[in-house]
């Protein structure tokens, strides 16, 4: 008897993402037509994470009149984006009233409308939530108010977690991730709490984020055109918020390593362009043994798996010695890989950066530091389809960063190129 689909006796590469919006709240489409998608696109796995709320229960979406933005006709979830819906799955799948002269459209929950979808072994739907917050701080004699979003995905929750109010970042971060780890113990299901765009806004900073106690993961790749992956004169970039994490939380904090994800952060739909949020900019491919939320979870937490936006890898080797990768080439397109980390001993030095010049708005977050050069150094650089390194004994932590030719179709933002982000080896130094 031939085994069923997903019975497969070892691990495999899963393709999926974990940042997700839809009608719920603040995206543009309804949750099937995203789903469907994402499942004819070729990825195994999706969550959808919309704002503070979990798709459960009875929900009617109101139908507004449509209004005029930029001289384009917009009817949030009406209009040609609702004929489609209903070409797409029929008039008996999606439900309408007329209420007080107006129209609703009843937003299926996702127990309801994974069962469309979901095949053993090809395709899962997991459970999402962005636990949405800000931190505020009153203005006083010296300082105006401050304040910047918090928002961390939970993947695989069983209920809804609520967002915490707090003056600072690190409170919101550490009382969110308790309590997940409360309702995991609780009900015993694996479930994790992943930072989203820390430059968003310039919500979160390293120096708050190295300390938040038993959160294991990051964005370090994130498809929204606002979130500033890249930073700016005044600000680190992800990857360099991510070294000084690293440096500082395995060197000096004790705590653990932190990962890097790559998501869409995806709420447009129907404009595949520059400025929008569309599908397909930034995902996570999973070694797991098996297709299922628990498989996906733990191997997320064991760091099996990497961040990309367009780079496939055939392979990925971490020991506690090396860290090791051979790369899906496509011709005509070359690629660098480099290995990146602190060593011990390095110079623990920073310094505020100061405001970009004319930007009125920097009282309202907190400034970034610059760190020395030993901090997220490239330790080594190899040209080719492989590349592996030998840890020599005094790194606090080594990742690989693969850079391709080849440039990103629909990138988040300009001159984009196809990357790929392995998670850290952590040298034996604890």
């Amino acid at each position: 008897m031939a085994p069923l689909p997903g019975a497969e006796s070892g691990p495999r590469w899963f393709k999926g993402n974990l940042h997700t919006h839809s009608l719920w709240s603040d995206g543009d489409d309804y949750p099937e037509m995203i789903t469907d998608w994402y499942k004819r696109a070729g990825y195994h796995f999706l969550a959808m994470s919309d704002h503070n709320i979990m798709a459960e229960g009875q929900r009617w979406f109101a139908i507004k009149p449509p209004t005029v933005v930029a001289g384009k006709v917009v009817q949030r979830g009406g209009g040609v984006v609702l004929e489609n819906y209903i070409a797409r799955f029929g008039a008996d799948w999606v439900e309408q009233r007329e209420v007080a002269g107006g129209r609703e459209v009843r937003l299926k929950p996702l127990a309801e409308y994974r069962t469309l979808f979901e095949e053993p072994g090809r395709f899962l739907m997991i459970p999402g939530l962005e636990v949405t917050a800000n931190w505020k701080r009153p203005a006083t004699a010296t300082t105006p108010e401050q304040g910047g979003p918090v928002h961390m995905n939970l993947t695989n929750p069983r209920s809804l977690v609520a967002p915490v109010a707090a003056d600072n970042a690190l409170e919101i971060m550490q009382r969110t991730v308790e309590a997940v780890r409360v309702q995991r113990e609780e009900t015993g299901q694996p479930m994790f709490l992943h930072l989203n765009h820390p430059n968003f806004i310039w919500g979160v900073t390293a120096e708050e984020l190295m300390q938040v106690h038993h959160e294991k993961f990051f964005e370090v790749y994130n498809g929204h055109p606002g979130v500033h992956n890249a930073g700016d004169v005044a600000h680190l970039s992800n990857e360099e918020i991510w070294d000084v994490v690293l440096t500082r939380r395995l060197a000096e904090l004790k705590l653990d390593v932190m990962y890097g994800i790559g998501v869409d952060d995806s709420h447009n739909y129907h404009e595949q362009m520059l400025g929008k949020s569309n599908s397909g900019r930034g995902w996570v491919m999973v070694r797991a043994r098996h297709l299922t939320p628990e498989s996906i979870v733990l191997a997320m937490e064991a760091g099996d798996f990497y961040a990309t936006s367009g780079v496939t890898l055939k392979e990925v080797t971490r020991t506690a010695t090396t860290l090791g990768l051979e790369i899906q080439a496509e011709p005509g397109v070359t690629y660098v890989t480099q290995f990146i980390g602190t060593r011990r001993g390095y110079d623990p030095s920073s310094q505020l950066l100061p405001p970009r010049p004319g930007d009125a708005s920097a009282a309202r977050t907190l400034p970034h530091r610059r760190y020395s050069k030993d901090v997220g150094a490239v330790l080594a650089e190899v040209k080719g389809s492989a590349a592996s390194y030998t840890l020599r004994g005094d790194e606090i932590y080594v990742r690989a960063r693969v850079i391709s030719s080849k440039a990103k179709a629909n990138g988040s933002v300009a001159n984009e190129f196809e990357t790929a982000w392995t998670q850290p080896v952590v040298g034996a130094m604890r």
